[in-house]
């Protein structure tokens, strides 16, 4: 049995690829009353309506069906995933894979941070990589990252998780994985908010090629392999997150260079992330003009103007 956390539209799509490829999946929802809905109907209204359920999926709002099998998933948003799993028992031999992206504002740690800090004994990983829930729920080829620190563990979680349509490439680069996932969304977020300041796509190639730079800078720093920030979860992210409509990071940039309103109940991990990673910047002394430029624009300290002009007169220098 393979256990999901979050009955989220990613959730919700992992449950479904997994069960479609002859896996046994619990679905843990929080709701209870959202979860009788999804059991009776075998779908997820709010989120993937047109996704059925196959047989070997089954929903419980009782998280402690969901702790001892093969494998944990734990999809719901980094912000909230220290609470989600305050007083779970951690089973020996039921890793936890984290399937969220994001920095933590209140301790600066990524996802494998966050559940080693709150289980010690647990061992972690991370799926993550160029994917849309929808894309996944209905078997369209889709490729991610699973990073996990123990080679074995990964090559065994490799092997439990991918499916006919959904291929995953292992890494024991726990770090590189985790900051690609995160910082691409700061990337979108400027990217969205130069085309849809009318800047043309031309300016939204060069952002994000500076946006790749200050991610590998950021990455030599906390020590990520390079490989790892130019594969699925760093270079293959950004190129999805920072061109599609689908993009929640992508349409809140959009809103900014519009000027229109946004929906603030739509969870923007890049929000946070741009807070989170601008202050360790400064801390450590390392150069991110475009996420301390974007975390000036979620602030409000600033107009998309005034963040492109500021961008365009930094000192000239060698690529």
């Amino acid at each position: 049995m393979i256990g999901v956390m979050g009955a989220g539209a990613f959730g919700t799509a992992l449950a479904i690829a997994l069960a479609k490829a002859g896996q046994s999946v619990t679905l843990w929802c929080r709701n209870s009353q959202q979860a009788r809905d999804m059991a009776k109907l075998r779908c997820n209204r709010a989120y993937l309506s047109d996704a059925h359920f196959p047989d070997s999926l089954q929903v419980t709002p009782d998280r402690d069906a969901i702790l001892d099998g093969t494998a944990l998933l734990i999809a719901v948003p980094l912000q909230h995933m220290r609470a989600a799993v305050s007083g779970l028992t951690y089973q020996s031999g039921t890793p936890w894979v984290a399937c969220c992206k994001g920095i933590e504002l209140s301790t600066g740690l990524g996802p494998t941070g966050v559940l080693e800090d709150s289980s010690p004994d647990a061992v972690t990983a991370i799926l993550t990589g160029p994917s849309f829930a929808a894309d996944i729920a209905i078997g369209r080829p889709t490729a991610l990252t699973l990073a996990c620190k123990d080679a074995k563990t990964g090559a065994t979680l490799q092997a439990a998780l991918t499916t006919p349509t959904l291929r995953l490439y292992r890494t024991t680069d726990t770090i590189g994985a985790e900051l690609g996932g995160a910082l691409k969304n700061v990337m979108a977020i400027a990217c969205g908010a130069v085309i849809g300041a009318g800047l043309g796509d031309s300016a939204r190639a060069a952002t994000m090629t500076r946006g790749f730079a200050e991610m590998q800078r950021i990455g030599r720093i906390f020590g990520a392999r390079t490989d790892t920030l130019a594969g699925l979860s760093g270079l293959g992210d950004l190129a999805l997150t920072c061109t599609s409509d689908l993009s929640r990071n992508y349409r809140l940039g959009l809103s900014f260079g519009r000027g229109d309103t946004f929906d603030p109940k739509i969870t923007v991990e890049g929000v946070s992330t741009a807070k989170a990673m601008s202050g360790i910047a400064r801390q450590k002394g390392i150069d991110t003009p475009i996420t301390d430029t974007v975390t000036r624009l979620v602030e409000g300290s600033t107009t998309v103007k005034d963040a492109i002009d500021s961008l365009m007169t930094r000192p000239l220098k060698e690529e």
